[in-house]
């Protein structure tokens, strides 16, 4: 028997109707299948009722794999795929495998030569760098900067000084509610002429990326409380 394929399926980044940010191809594969693994089922169910799913939502099977999940002996959540049966993989906002532990199940689907197939979608990190004016072909994404308020600052010292030293964009989130606090330490510890880009909401109603230097923002504070935001570092070398 054949296996089936694991298909790695986006999701919005933000509110808003689903045809929008995933194109018909990515839509096509998410009405066909029958399993789903997921962080959350209850987001899950509501993504598929907007992808405008055709089958009945409780005749699909969930399988939840999260933060919280071991990792050890996950050969059972790619039963079905074993099986011969595709299934598809969720991520909570964007692209799975990416600031998600879905890559765990992804390096178990090719252990036992279960074919892995990514689909089209949003990415935060993608878009943001598409559109902060910043370098392309040579950045890092960083997840999120040590909480603790020294650390923190040195961790931003020893990212403007790879900036200069690589020419390296540097991305990296926090949660929401702590989006000030970093904005205020970035403010505080970079040099005037460091470039800050402050993505707000990508894709959403009030989404802005904005990219201005230290010296500018120190002038007016965003509105980014408790907003996804991603924050991205650079130099002008011009």
């Amino acid at each position: 028997m054949m296996h089936g394929k694991l298909y790695l399926i986006p999701t919005p980044i933000a509110q808003g109707p689903v045809d929008l940010v995933l194109p018909n191809g990515t839509l096509y594969v998410i009405r066909k299948l029958s399993y789903f693994i997921a962080e959350e089922a209850r987001t899950a169910r509501r993504f598929l009722k907007l992808a405008a799913i055709d089958k009945k939502i409780d005749d699909l099977t969930f399988y939840i794999f999260n933060e919280h999940s071991a990792t050890i002996n996950l050969s059972h959540y790619l039963t079905p795929a074993l099986e011969g049966h595709d299934i598809g993989l969720l991520s909570e906002a964007g692209l799975p495998c990416v600031a998600d532990p879905g890559s765990e199940i992804v390096r178990q689907a090719h252990l036992t030569g279960i074919p892995v197939v990514p689909l089209t979608g949003p990415s935060s990190l993608m878009l943001a760098l598409m559109a902060s004016g910043f370098n392309g072909q040579n950045f890092a994404f960083l997840g999120y900067l040590p909480a603790d308020k020294q650390s923190r600052i040195r961790r931003i010292k020893e990212l403007e000084t790879t900036i200069h030293e690589k020419k390296q964009t540097q991305l990296f989130i926090e949660a929401p509610y702590r989006n000030l606090p970093l904005f205020e330490a970035l403010t505080s510890t970079c040099h005037d002429n460091t470039l800050l880009c402050i993505a707000v909401n990508i894709t959403g109603e009030n989404s802005a990326i904005i990219t201005k230097s230290i010296r500018e923002w120190k002038k007016h504070s965003p509105n980014i409380h408790k907003i996804p935001t991603l924050f991205l570092l650079y130099a002008d070398f011009r």
